[in-house]
């Protein structure tokens, strides 16, 4: 599954949802994790209540399970949930991308919380429904 963070030095969890000008990509799974892609935004970002400048990055993190920021509004919260994508707020912006993913391939390799199973299923069940639909065609 694929994993986002919203960044501003691509080792921190350290920027907000709509303001974020990179938001770096990992694939990870019980085995571990791997760089993807640096997914960059350009444009005027600030936080200013501007609802277009969050279409690009919803169809950018399509593929992601879960989006790691420090703050999203509650529109781009919304947004993403509705495109089965899970946004979850970073414990501070201290907080590391490497650290976060160290943790999540120990729970996937253990008893993923109710949460977590959630979203892997959602994501599998989507995917699993669009080679379904794809076949039919």
């Amino acid at each position: 599954m694929k994993i986002a963070f919203t960044t501003n030095d691509r080792v921190h969890i350290n920027a907000h949802f709509g303001s974020t000008k990179e938001i770096d990509v990992y694939e990870i799974s019980d085995e571990g994790y791997q760089f993807v892609e640096t997914l960059t935004f350009a444009g005027e970002l600030k936080e200013d209540g501007n609802e277009d400048k969050l279409t690009p990055k919803l169809e950018a993190l399509a593929d992601c399970t879960i989006v790691y920021v420090t703050a999203i509004g509650g529109s781009a919260a919304a947004r993403l949930i509705k495109k089965h994508v899970t946004p979850i707020k970073a414990r501070s912006e201290e907080e590391e991308i490497a650290e976060v993913l160290n943790k999540l391939v120990t729970t996937l390799k253990g008893n993923p919380p109710p949460w977590l199973r959630k979203a892997l299923q959602q994501k599998t069940s989507n995917f699993e429904d669009g080679l379904e639909e794809e076949a039919t065609v």
